[in-house]
């Protein structure tokens, strides 16, 4: 069948000299169609609508009655014509066979379009320069990319200028107000100013629900940030999305893009954090900022100035180490060196880590809890205490902590297997081992004993892992004796 971009096609061809037989080649149609085509209407123009049914309607005579109260009780149009298909085919058994679905949903379809409920209307809107940006987090774990062998559980937190459609990323290992403050602040400098408005969702890390109206409202915390660079934050109706699409449809591109690099590049797997992190601001700057140098100098003239300072990206927490040598930070328990047992310390929770401070200086420094983890052991904190008392391994709380991996998690199973509850104090003195030498060769010497699928016990452990050094022996060596020396001198050498 001929159609309209076809003909256009000819004669367009026509019209630049072409003769008939190689304007019809260009147009893909035979010499003899195309000169039935030169001039007229086009081929749509010349259709007519048919008025009448090539084969009888199977559900007039159960539309009225079954189907028509259906559709009008179902004021926002949710109801789908594959259920009211399923309904009449349970209300009226073997009337209907699978092949006339398409016809119901053609007609629900035609239904709604003449008497259905009215639809909600979105309104494209006209931005001005320098006037808004949008920030929000999107989970990027779907991308399905792996670090070192392990899935990369991760978000991005972007920043996205309404007008000139620039953005900046940043990665986030979750919605906390460290990891947006991180964002926000590092978007901005990067930007080199600030807009009139910054849109966000109704974020936890940033806004609280009031007690007495059930609204929303800036936490104290962010409503600090908002007056430290001078800008206003505007918020969405909760549950409404779209209304912050500028960064909505910014998360759909961004994993897009790199969704369809990481196809191109055949592998999702990466070395370490910073090289997918470089991966991916390519992907950015090229991609999605690149063409808009020019929007984006007018959206930077329009700017506010930035604050003289930056913010500092992390919360104080005051807190006493407790009888277990741990403190609690964000609803996380975290342990701590056992020297510091009963001392009061500054704890600076960041978005990925957790300092400890003594004073002025930092003492320690651990990745801070992510997902559903409640508490994190290390257990160098405790090992030189739970090893005088081994008996407290067995029923103690956070016991499960005290596996550094899952080499150690087995050689404790066959410790179980092999020496019954002596399991406890023999892996409590193998943990001892591994904090006070290497735990890199205690877990490779347990692997080793593993694999053998030999029954061992501590000695056995250390002896593998750290041999005794050999003795060496003392070598005594005398005075030497010159005479014979000054003898064969005296003789010329002659002897």
């Amino acid at each position: 069948m001929v159609t309209d971009r076809q003909v256009r096609l000819l004669r367009k061809k026509r019209m630049e000299g072409k003769t008939l037989e190689a304007a019809a080649m260009a147009a893909g149609m035979s010499e003899r169609t195309a000169r039935t085509w030169q001039h007229g209407p086009v081929p749509s123009a010349t259709r007519t609508t048919r008025s009448w049914r090539t084969r009888p309607d199977p559900f007039v005579d159960v539309w009225a009655a079954d189907v028509e109260p259906l559709l009008v009780a179902d004021t926002d149009g949710k109801l789908e014509a594959k259920t009211i298909f399923e309904e009449l085919c349970r209300r009226h058994p073997n009337a209907f066979d699978g092949g006339q679905l398409r016809t119901l949903q053609r007609r629900v379809r035609l239904w709604r379009a003449e008497r259905g409920p009215d639809k909600e209307v979105f309104f494209p809107q006209e931005h001005a320069a320098g006037k808004m940006g949008s920030i929000d987090f999107t989970h990027a774990t779907e991308l399905g990319v792996i670090i070192g062998g392990s899935p990369f559980v991760h978000l991005f937190f972007e920043f996205i200028l309404a007008f000139s459609g620039w953005r900046f990323v940043k990665l986030a290992f979750g919605e906390t107000f460290e990891a947006l403050l991180g964002g926000v602040q590092a978007a901005l400098w990067a930007l080199g100013g600030v807009p009139e408005t910054v849109r966000l969702d109704n974020l936890s890390a940033a806004t609280h629900e009031l007690a007495k109206t059930g609204g929303r409202s800036l936490t104290k915390r962010f409503a600090d940030v908002v007056d430290h660079y001078g800008f206003k934050a505007s918020r969405i109706r909760p549950g409404e999305g779209h209304e912050n699409g500028v960064v909505e449809q910014g998360h759909y591109r961004l994993k897009s893009a790199i969704d369809q690099a990481l196809r191109l590049r055949r592998s999702r797997e990466f070395a370490t954090v910073p090289d997918y992190l470089a991966f991916v601001q390519g992907i950015v700057d090229r991609q999605l900022n690149g063409g808009r140098d020019e929007k984006l100098a007018e959206d930077r003239l329009a700017l506010r100035p930035l604050p003289a300072t930056r913010l500092p990206e992390y919360t104080r927490v005051s807190a006493r180490v407790r009888k277990w040598s741990t403190v609690t930070a964000a609803k996380r328990i975290y342990s701590v060196p056992s020297r510091l047992k009963g001392h009061v310390i500054e704890l600076r929770v960041h978005a990925d880590i957790v300092e400890v401070r003594v004073g002025d200086k930092t003492v320690e420094t651990m990745p801070r809890l992510r997902g559903d983890a409640a508490h994190r052991i290390d257990y160098r904190h405790v090992i030189w205490s739970l090893v005088r008392k081994p008996g407290a391994f067995a029923a103690y709380r956070f016991r499960e902590d005290l596996f550094p991996s899952l080499t150690f998690r087995r050689a404790y199973d066959a410790l179980r297997d092999a020496r019954g509850d002596r399991a406890d104090v023999e892996y409590v003195r193998i943990l001892h081992l591994a904090a006070s030498t290497s735990e890199r060769a205690v877990e490779t010497a347990l692997a080793r004993l593993l694999e053998d699928g030999t029954k061992f016990d501590y000695a056995a452990l250390k002896a593998l892992a750290l041999p005794d050094e050999p003795t060496i022996p003392t070598v005594s060596i005398g005075t030497p004796d010159l005479a014979s020396y000054d003898e064969l001198l005296a003789a010329g050498g002659e002897r």
